[in-house]
């Protein structure tokens, strides 16, 4: 295991079988700038390069409270078609590996969207998802117009979005956001359980099944080529034979 200290806005732990990222702008309560937007890019450029999971957290109590305002005033036209947040997330969600947020306080505005990007979010008693944008004349352009809908369903995504209403650790539990609430002290420990159970199956199978989750429509066809691949895997047999001698015992 090596710890690293390379970023500015970023603290990265690289692991065998995961990588371990912290937004880490104290002064700024975690809020993404461009900085933090170009680090995370290299932090996506090496996990596509060596697939391994992601767990993606926040410095202290907040996970992320929002972009960097002060940044977002300046951007024009060309900027927002450059999609400058939205082709982070893009990118992130599209890793081959599975990638689990764990989200502490708030995630706000496009921190908020950095979370819908991940596969698997996790969340203390005090987190809060909230997409304040339109009261400062924008939309929420990274992602929650159309992913907060497919996670909690159109209506409880124009609750938030349209009505400025926030979903707390319950609320977005009950709505399925978030898969499990977890006291703060621990948020990182259960997180890295999580991925300990993802580290026990097949890295392959795990790269094929969200392949096919994240495939539009029905997709029987995918369904039945991966799983060939995977049929033909010695990984596959080995696994198999491990679970039959158990039984026998």
């Amino acid at each position: 295991m090596t710890g690293h200290r390379d970023f500015e806005t970023l603290l990265v732990e690289r692991r065998d079988d995961r990588v371990v990222v912290e937004l880490h702008r104290p002064a700024a309560r975690n809020a993404i700038n461009g900085r933090m937007i170009a680090e995370l890019h290299e932090v996506c450029a090496e996990i596509e390069a060596d697939p391994r999971p992601l767990l993606l957290t926040g410095h202290g109590d907040v996970f992320a409270g929002g972009a960097d305002i002060s940044e977002l005033r300046e951007r024009g036209r060309e900027e927002a078609m450059a999609g400058i947040n939205s082709r982070l997330f893009e990118r992130l969600h599209r890793l081959q590996a599975p990638t689990v947020a764990a989200v502490d306080g708030w995630a706000l505005g496009g921190g908020a969207e950095l979370s819908y990007a991940c596969d698997i979010r996790l969340a203390t008693p005090t987190a809060v998802f909230a997409q304040p944008e339109p009261g400062l004349g924008i939309i929420a352009g990274a992602g929650a117009c159309w992913r907060l809908k497919e996670l909690v369903g159109a209506s409880v995504a124009k609750q938030v979005l349209l009505g400025g209403f926030r979903l707390d650790a319950e609320a977005a539990l009950r709505h399925g956001l978030v898969a499990e609430i977890v006291p703060a002290e621990e948020l990182r420990a259960s997180a890295h359980a999580l991925l300990d159970r993802m580290a026990a199956s097949s890295a392959l199978a795990l790269r094929m099944t969200k392949l096919v989750l994240d495939a539009d429509g029905a997709h029987p066809l995918a369904d039945d080529l991966t799983q060939a691949v995977l049929f033909e895997s010695a990984d596959k047999h080995d696994r198999m034979t491990r679970f039959l001698e158990r039984k026998k015992r």
